[in-house]
């Protein structure tokens, strides 16, 4: 487990000012440490790229891949492209404080940064809400469950006569607002 901890750990010291590149390939046991096990299967490269200046550091994280989930609707698997952007400026003072959303003040001791909660919170933010199988949005996945589902749906002639059934006092109301 030590290997994998220094592993997402960024020694910045050493590093000449200018960009330096970090890629990553994170898989289903990057997750572990975090006990996030929302997914059925995960394929994401993280290239983290680092600008270093005489005072600061600037991190852009960019993540693409796959995740296999399972849709919210018919509980088949199915593969989401996963796409974010997370951007991370490192200022440094006499204590760490992580108070704000997009900086970081570390130590002025300090030598090294682990990215690895940033890449778990760009992936995670990745995927949507609702997680919804594209067979399901266009009407091609055959599933009992949405079957099922139908059987449940409203009929559709109460909504047309509500449509059409219009109640006189909103038709009066509507009048008031033309004048």
């Amino acid at each position: 487990m030590m290997e994998e901890k220094n592993a997402y750990t960024i020694k910045f010291v050493g590093l000449k000012e200018g960009k330096h590149q970090f890629d990553y390939q994170i898989k289903d046991e990057f997750f572990e440490f975090f006990e996030y096990d929302d997914f059925n299967t995960t394929d994401v490269k993280a290239n983290i790229e680092l600008n270093k200046k005489a005072n600061m550091l600037e991190f852009t994280f960019d993540l693409t891949g796959v995740m296999n989930l399972d849709c919210d609707v018919s509980t088949e698997a199915y593969d989401q492209k996963i796409q974010n952007r997370l951007e991370l400026v490192v200022k440094f003072g006499e204590e760490y404080n992580d108070d704000h959303e997009d900086v970081l003040i570390l130590p002025w001791s300090e030598y090294e940064i682990d990215v690895k909660q940033y890449i778990y919170e760009a992936i995670v933010l990745a995927i949507p809400q609702k997680r919804i199988h594209p067979g399901v949005e266009d009407g091609t996945l055959n599933s009992e469950i949405l079957d099922r589902l139908e059987d449940y749906q409203p009929e559709a002639e109460n909504d047309n006569k509500d449509e059409e059934e219009i109640d006189p006092r909103w038709e009066d109301l509507k009048k008031l607002l033309n004048e």
